[in-house]
């Protein structure tokens, strides 16, 4: 999962050096690659980087900080977002930094939801970095990034979907066993309605992802792709929360301990805020859909004048 996050840039821009370094090893499983953006005072504000790569020579100094990284303790690879022009977006470049340069630290990061995702706090300080280790042009890392962003959240809606039918599955299999008031609780009309909702947000939610699935295999731009990918994984968060939510309460007490027969649906309940935070918030991305979709009409009502 993570190199299918850092990986996209360097197969779309990055020269044959850098595949024949990180391609293969990172495909084949051998090696590790993340994708080192997000900083503490910018996570969806990516124009707001403050990382920097200074050219001196034949080579980039690095300095600054990354924070929430996922995969950093196990990386052997960094595709790294820094600042080597002017302020916002038209400065942002992409490098490709290895693990056992000196300077770099990793210091892993305790997250409410699991260790599994190894959630890292990264330092650079004065990393010498060969500027043979650019991806693509220089000052056209941005554009890259808002490319790269479709397949993550796409991943990341995969990701929730399955999370999801995983809360409904576990829910009603213990509706089926569970009694309560002389009766199973799947025979109470309310738990019933609680279980059909989930049932149809999933299914609709699941049809989603394969369309989007589908206009990825057919070869559809990436640059059309944004709102589409955008909307997708505020429905999939969505879509999860409420179904971690209704699990709980069809579990009742057994939903707030780690043990028993509501463990899963607990730790499930912990995940939720990974889905619709990372990659985009809900609010961020919801704006973005807009903007882009009114930016997209007035240019289509500017040709219809011409």
């Amino acid at each position: 999962v993570h190199g299918s996050m850092a990986l996209p840039p360097i197969l779309l821009a990055g020269s044959d050096f850098l595949k024949d370094k990180v391609c293969r090893p990172v495909i084949t499983g051998q090696k590790h690659c993340s994708l080192a953006i997000s900083e503490p005072g910018a996570g969806s504000d990516v124009a707001g980087i403050q990382t920097t790569a200074v050219c001196e020579g034949d080579h980039y100094i690095v300095n600054g900080v990354k924070k929430w990284i996922t995969g950093g303790t196990m990386a052997d690879f960094f595709t790294v977002a820094v600042r080597t022009g002017p302020a916002g977006p038209g400065g942002i470049s992409l490098l490709l930094l290895e693990a056992g340069m000196p300077g770099i630290s990793v210091r892993k990061m305790e997250t409410q939801f699991d260790t599994s995702h190894s959630t890292t706090y990264i330092t650079f300080e004065d990393v010498k970095v060969p500027v043979t280790h650019l991806i693509g042009r220089e000052n056209m890392g941005f554009l890259m990034l808002m490319t790269n962003f479709n397949h993550e959240r796409f991943i990341i809606a995969v990701s929730a979907c399955r999370h999801a039918r995983l809360c409904y599955e576990d829910s009603i299999k213990y509706a089926m066993q569970r009694r309560t008031f002389g009766k199973r609780l799947c025979d109470h009309q309310i738990i019933r309605f609680k279980l059909a909702e989930m049932a149809r947000q999933i299914e609709a939610l699941h049809a989603q992802l394969e369309t989007a699935a589908h206009a990825f295999s057919c070869g559809v731009p990436d640059a059309q792709l944004g709102p589409q990918c955008a909307l997708l994984k505020v429905q999939a968060s969505k879509t999860f929360e409420y179904c971690a939510r209704e699990a709980a309460q069809i579990f009742g007490g057994s939903s707030i301990v780690k043990e028993g027969r509501g463990k899963r649906v607990e730790r499930l309940n912990r995940e939720v805020r990974a889905s619709a935070i990372p990659g985009g918030s809900e609010e961020i991305l919801l704006d973005f859909a807009m903007r882009q979709v009114i930016a997209s009409a007035d240019k289509r009502k500017q040709k219809s004048k011409l």
